[in-house]
């Protein structure tokens, strides 16, 4: 079960929290941080690291600091770094007054890697990127010292003084940390704390910068200088935990925060790696960063995912140690956990077919009333128009049909959603066979009553086609035709790309919706009834039509799939 909004799930990551508050340590405080790099969309792995980090601040009524990584601005821009604000925001939660970046504190992270330099603790290094990882050596042999790890602390001063103004050109230099060449942990085989990179205006300190710090030297500086008290991040990051703690053990830091470890999200039917989006983004496989088919939490915000939807489907993945991999049926179920409650019905004709009603009076309309939610009736009603020419779904008719059928036949009979029954009289085809119109009676009686001693097997949607509201619909479903593109591409010498689902995005452009959708607001949500859950996007379809997304089908369709391997 996920938890509600104020009793939050028991976890690992709470009983350490728990003892230390019951130890008196960090004076009781509670202080996280949530450090995402600017150089792409946040996906649903960090929303599950959004609210756990806000989600403990809150919970123990503590802080949590939104902190950009934003070390590396080959790759990082201000799009990103707005982009993030808003899905944070978007999922409920906030930063208090101030958005931290590591960028902050370039100056101390200078003086802090002079501290190591005059401690004799790290050198200036003229290996090339290809020797030092030839000098490194492997998992199970030792790496070896490099030349220029017997430097002076003077020389070494002096050299990396001289990288601060420029003199070098990008990869000539690197400050390295002096540990150990022998560790087991080839993180501790000292690492680069700072490289040379020219050319490059950084979004928050411009071009005063040439040389900027690895994230491994960045982050738990960053963290001691905002107090941060529970330095949490995902299981990658287990084997820098000895990096983490030297850095802040060998420098003149205010506190020594602790890093906690937990599990990543992998998600079936996704890609989770940044560099793969960047691909899927750059290479036109999708429409970009907020496609609807992305993991990205700006692609599900505008799919529809209600925010609620996915802090629960976080709450209700729970927090480990364990790798594992998430079904995407856990999610969509969520997401229509959430939606069956909250969203109004409508109906909208998918695949128009022209029903004309024979004996209604021509000219005439009337409203007929219809309920917003069938078990919320705080949701109220709306009226629907019905007239003399309606739309119904053409999946909803055959000429003949079996037994299990439950919809309209040629001679047969059928009630309309909120309406009357209706009796199929004539079928009309075009020169090509296919079925382009009905000609069909009513039962004037039937409004909201059974007729006696007939048997009126189904019930059917449709809308007004005097004032209906015309709309493109897109359907959207998963990107990937398989549960593991990366495994699957690995398995069989293919790339990832190759495994996209063709079928992930089928656009109807001349769909008919009930009138009380043409008011619709961007990002508003509804049940198409019989159809499934969907969105309004807030682009404009060709001619200027509005455009709604398929949230999420009515039901999981894709459970026999996986059942059978697909």
């Amino acid at each position: 079960m996920g938890s509600n909004e104020t009793t939050a799930p028991t976890n690992f990551i709470r009983h350490i929290i728990d003892a230390d508050i019951a130890a008196g340590k960090n004076g009781g405080r509670v202080a996280t941080r949530f450090p995402p790099e600017p150089n792409g969309y946040l996906h649903i792995g960090h929303a599950k690291s959004i609210c756990l980090n806000f989600g403990l601040a809150r919970d123990y009524q503590g802080t949590c600091n939104l902190r950009f990584d934003d070390t590396n601005p080959h790759k990082e821009n201000q799009e990103f770094v707005s982009a993030i604000q808003d899905d944070v925001r978007w999922l409920g939660f906030g930063w208090g007054d101030k958005v931290y970046y590591a960028s902050d504190y370039f100056d101390q992270l200078y003086r802090f890697a002079v501290e190591l330099i005059e401690k004799g603790l790290a050198y200036v290094c003229d290996l090339s990127a290809e020797e030092t990882r030839a000098y490194r050596g492997t998992l199970t042999e030792p790496g070896r010292e490099s030349p220029y790890r017997s430097r002076s602390v003077a020389e070494n001063l002096d050299l990396f003084q001289r990288m601060r103004a420029g003199e070098f050109p990008d990869g000539a230099r690197v400050l390295r940390a002096r540990i150990d060449m022998a560790s087991p942990n080839i993180n501790l085989r000292d690492p680069t704390l700072y490289r040379i990179r020219h050319g490059v205006v950084h979004h928050q300190t411009g071009a005063e910068w040439c040389i900027y710090p690895m994230y491994d030297f960045t982050h738990p500086i960053s963290d001691a200088l905002e107090g941060i008290t529970h330095s949490i991040c995902t299981l990658e990051f287990e084997d820098h935990r000895p990096l983490y703690d030297w850095v802040l053990d060998n420098i003149s830091v205010p506190c020594h925060p602790q890093q906690i470890e937990f599990s990543r999200l992998n998600l079936q039917f996704a890609v989770m790696s940044k560099r793969k989006l960047t691909q899927l983004v750059d290479e036109g496989f999708v429409e970009g960063w907020n496609d609807p088919r992305m993991p990205t939490i700006a692609g599900m915000r505008r799919r529809g995912y209600p925010p609620a939807a996915v802090r629960e489907f976080c709450d209700r993945i729970g927090i480990t140690k364990a790798d594992n991999t998430v079904e995407m049926s856990l999610l969509e179920n969520t997401v229509r956990d959430d939606l069956n409650v909250h969203a109004p019905r409508r109906m909208a004709v998918l695949h128009p077919l022209k029903v004309v009603i024979e004996n209604y009076p021509e000219g005439q309309a009337e409203e007929l009333p219809a309920a917003n939610h069938p078990q919320d009736p705080a949701l109220g009603e709306r009226s629907i128009p019905f007239c003399r020419e309606i739309y119904i779904d053409a999946e909803d008719f055959r000429e003949e049909a079996p037994a299990k059928f439950k919809r309209l036949v040629a001679g047969g009979e059928v009630r309309l959603r909120y309406a009357y029954v209706i009796r199929c009289d004539q079928v009309i085809k075009n020169a090509q066979g296919e079925v382009i119109e009905l000609r069909c009676s009513y039962d004037p009686d039937t409004l909201g009553v059974n007729p006696e001693g007939r048997k009126i097997k189904g019930v059917i949607h449709w809308v007004s086609a005097q004032h209906g509201a015309e709309a493109e619909v897109r359907l959207y479903d998963r990107l990937f035709s398989v549960a593991n593109p990366d495994g699957a591409a690995a398995k069989e010498g293919k790339d990832y790309k190759e495994f996209i689902n063709p079928d992930s995005l089928r656009t109807l452009t001349a769909c008919m919706l009930e009138p009380a959708l043409a008011g619709a607001q961007s990002g508003e949500l509804f049940q198409f009834e019989r159809e499934g859950y969907f969105c309004l996007d807030p682009a404009q379809g060709a001619g200027g039509k509005p455009i709604w997304n398929r949230t999420v089908t009515l039901r999981d369709s894709w459970t026999k799939i996986e059942q059978q391997g697909g």
